[in-house]
């Protein structure tokens, strides 16, 4: 690594040391324990910060107050965490960032509850914000409705042969993308910039994001757990859209419904790796990966909003994004 790729690296570590501290500190009463606990357990609970981190990064390029940054940055991260708490419950995955999840460890009930609660701290963090109050609350309160939108696809796309490629584009855009769209986006604003660099850094964001689920769904098949950070293969057991049964039933819909049919009927680990096989000699996996690239690059063309000193450091950003697969 050259010296500025370390640098970069360094700053990533320090951010992140520097969210978990903040998350750590969130000012949460002691009792009711039944709803404190499961909520300090979550925002504890480890991940990579990678949207709190983005919200920094772009902040910083665009001269946003400090304050207002932290706050947007924790809001955007417990916006996140709620909606795990509440997906994990739906698809009934039993771990998340290496550790169960609330209604494993718990139960149903009180995995509901603390998303609740999780999704109210968030909004009492983002109304902190000083510069733009009601556009950044208006934005990040469409994203989370938006967000609510994706995972309805999701589940009603579950075990549906029918379902097309622009269809799992328009799914993965409102359940994943558009989250990483507020995190560029909010920057924006809370830096007071025009509409047009708004919109912008959201489509910088956007484009983030598709690559970003487009690697969840490979690394489903194609990872392991402390890389994917849930229980691998889940996705597969419930029947959800991916990338790769998509692109593998458009090939060849008739083959892949046969050889569906069969690894359904194997144990989890057995299906994964007959799959992976299935998916390399039919070219399914790197025309995943071409998505990936492309969707990358479409972000990467939208920086021309970002100062030229500041640039080179959300350019290294998306290179960690490409670096989670390849």
């Amino acid at each position: 690594m050259n010296q500025d790729t370390d640098l970069f690296s360094d700053q990533i570590k320090s951010l992140r040391a520097e969210i978990d501290g903040a998350l750590s500190t969130i000012d949460l009463p002691s009792r009711p324990e039944y709803l404190y606990t499961p909520i300090r357990y979550t925002l504890l609970g480890g991940g990579k910060r990678l949207r709190a981190i983005l919200v920094h990064l772009v902040g910083e390029a665009l001269g946003a107050d400090r304050e207002d940054l932290i706050n947007a940055g924790l809001a955007v991260e417990l916006l996140h965490s709620f909606t795990l708490v509440h997906d994990d419950i739906m698809d009934q995955d039993n771990i998340r960032h290496g550790q169960e999840t609330i209604h494993e460890k718990w139960d149903q009930s009180t995995a509901i509850l603390s998303g609740d609660g999780i999704y109210v701290v968030s909004q009492l963090l983002i109304s902190k914000i000083k510069t733009k109050t009601l556009p950044a609350i208006h934005a990040f309160n469409k994203a989370a409705l938006i967000v609510c939108e994706g995972q309805a696809y999701d589940k009603a796309f579950e075990n549906n042969n029918d379902i097309s490629l622009s269809d799992y584009f328009l799914m993965i855009e409102k359940k994943t993308a558009w989250l990483i769209g507020l995190c560029a986006e909010m920057s924006g604003i809370i830096s007071d910039q025009s509409e047009e660099t708004i919109n912008k850094l959201r489509l910088f964001g956007l484009n983030l994001g598709r690559a970003f689920q487009i690697q969840d769904d490979i690394l489903e098949v194609y990872g392991d757990v402390e890389t994917v950070g849930k229980s691998l293969g889940s996705d597969l057991i419930s029947g959800k859209q991916t990338i790769l049964t998509v692109l593998a039933r458009e090939d060849n819909q008739e083959e892949w419904s046969s050889f569906w049919e069969n690894i359904k009927k194997m144990e989890i680990q057995a299906a994964i790796l007959h799959l992976r096989d299935y998916l390399n000699r039919k070219n399914i996996i790197e025309k995943a990966y071409k998505y990936v690239e492309e969707y990358v690059g479409k972000a990467r063309g939208k920086l021309d909003v970002i100062p030229l000193s500041h640039r080179d450091k959300l350019k290294q950003f998306t290179n960690i994004i490409l670096k989670r697969v390849k």
